[in-house]
């Protein structure tokens, strides 16, 4: 009587399973360190990103002290962060380079640097228009004899958008420019913020013709989170708008949109501790809903780095709630619903050493994370993905799924006992993935999963910018 029930069982447990929603919110695979010299390495300030995804590939940038100063490093991975091709240096300045920020549309891949070169800080670009397999030379954006410093990027098509951080006007204000044509030349600066005290550590989303930018402002004695947007692709500038009313610091914001919805994320002192705060704002930064706190732990959470797509809303921060305190670890939290409700903490790397200063990219279904990591002594660059961790809304839980406007493709049967086909399709290759976000095997359309044991798999097409089908094996 079991055996008979078994198949049912096994295959409405797996349905079960499907519907749960911590199902891909677990598949986070092993940390992958990145780089092997005795000097230090490090990610970038939470204001910006350290890694960027467009389809199967993934770039990562850092600043690295192995040749006797602070330079501009680079590593690609050309398969999702499955493989990587190993180190390039990217700026020979013999002075200091760092606090990078990259960005990435189609082939184009946009990089931005602070530089001492020219005997201050400066801001310098420098970009790839074949993916990163080379690079142009450096160009120095900003032209003034005070500190240009903590830049963000952030890239819509041919429009590439800059903010930083300026001492001109004889304290810290926000400054922005812009190109048009891709990186090949740029706007004059413009200044964002008017106070007389310290604005700084500003972050850049954009959607379309919308530009928004969020920063940390000092011009009430204490730090809060202010934000302006562009709904002209970064022409004109509505007014500055004060997010937090906090009675206690609001630092380091880092800003993601999707569309309509902004997200800001910054960590906040009013509990008595460094919590992480979230707020949203459903018509493109017209109005915003109330703070919301996401972490609740008496420890302290700080430096979130925020990361959308679609209805998926991403953040990653540093964590001391494991002793001892001067240990930090990453963790992790997502929305499924743009924010409206969250998912339970994620605690992503067991290092019991210092990691932090992360970032998120998200390309289709994955999620890539980068940080700084100090369990090896020194400070080192650190990688982790997780295969799955985006496609939550996305995911086909039927028979079909459209891969582009003109190629679909049917599985069948699904749920399957020995093997699936896919077809029409009998000639094309697929990778399937199982539940852990491992991959097990790579496929021409026909005889699917023949090899691997029951269970949840997610079959995505090799060489296609898609989201996963989930296919199941019953015995």
């Amino acid at each position: 009587m079991f055996s008979s029930r078994a198949p049912v069982l096994l295959w409405f447990l797996a349905l079960l399973l499907l519907c749960s929603p911590s199902v891909v919110h677990a598949q986070w695979e092993p940390d992958v360190r990145l780089t092997y010299d005795q000097n230090w390495s490090y990610t970038s300030y939470n204001n910006a990103w350290c890694i960027a995804a467009n389809k199967d590939s993934v770039y990562v940038v850092w600043y690295d002290h192995r040749n006797g100063n602070w330079e501009i490093y680079f590593n690609r991975s050309t398969d999702g962060g499955a493989t990587w091709e190993g180190d390039r240096r990217l700026t020979n300045a013999d002075t200091t380079s760092w606090h990078p920020s990259i960005a990435v549309s189609g082939s184009n891949v946009h990089l931005i640097w602070e530089d001492f070169r020219d005997l201050n800080y400066v801001i310098y670009y420098k970009r790839s228009t074949d993916g990163g397999t080379t690079w142009g030379s450096d160009t120095r954006l900003t032209n003034t004899p005070d500190y240009s410093q903590d830049p963000s990027l952030a890239v819509s098509g041919s429009n590439v958008h800059l903010v930083w951080d300026d001492w001109r006007d004889r304290n810290l204000e926000i400054y922005y420019k812009r190109s048009t044509d891709g990186g090949a030349s740029w706007s004059a600066d413009a200044r964002l913020s008017y106070n007389n005290a310290t604005s700084w550590y500003p972050s850049v989303a954009v959607s379309g013709s919308t530009v928004h930018v969020v920063w940390d402002d000092y011009r009430y004695d204490n730090d809060e989170v202010f934000y302006k947007r562009s709904t002209d692709g970064g022409t004109t500038w509505g007014p500055e708008t004060r997010l937090t009313h906090a009675p206690y610091e609001s630092r380091f914001p880092s800003i993601a949109v999707s569309d309509s919805n902004v997200h800001v994320f910054w960590h906040d002192y009013r509990d008595w501790n460094y919590e992480i705060y979230y707020k949203r704002s459903t018509d493109r930064g017209t109005t915003w809903e109330n703070d919301i706190r996401l972490t609740t732990h008496p420890s302290n959470s700080g430096f979130p780095s925020a990361a959308v797509s679609n209805s998926n809303v991403h953040v990653v921060w540093w964590d001391d709630r494991y002793e001892p305190s001067e240990w930090w670890e990453i963790y992790y939290k997502r929305s499924t619903d743009n924010g409206l409700t969250w998912e339970s903490d994620a605690r992503l790397t067991y290092a019991e050493n210092k990691s932090w200063y992360s970032s998120m990219a998200i390309s289709g279904s994955s999620v890539h994370l980068l940080w700084t990591d100090w369990r090896d002594g020194n400070p080192e660059i650190y990688y982790k993905r997780n295969p799955t961790g985006n496609s939550g809304v996305g995911e086909s839980s039927g028979s079909f799924y459209p891969l582009t406007s003109n190629l679909s493709f049917s599985v069948v049967p699904n749920p399957f006992t020995f093997f699936t086909t896919l077809p029409c399709h009998e000639a094309e290759r697929f990778v399937l993935y199982d539940i852990s976000g491992k991959r097990v095997g790579t496929y021409q359309g026909e005889k699917v999963g023949s090899d691997v044991p029951p269970g949840v798999y997610f079959l995505c097409p090799t060489g296609q910018y898609s989201k996963p089908l989930r296919v199941i094996k019953v015995r």
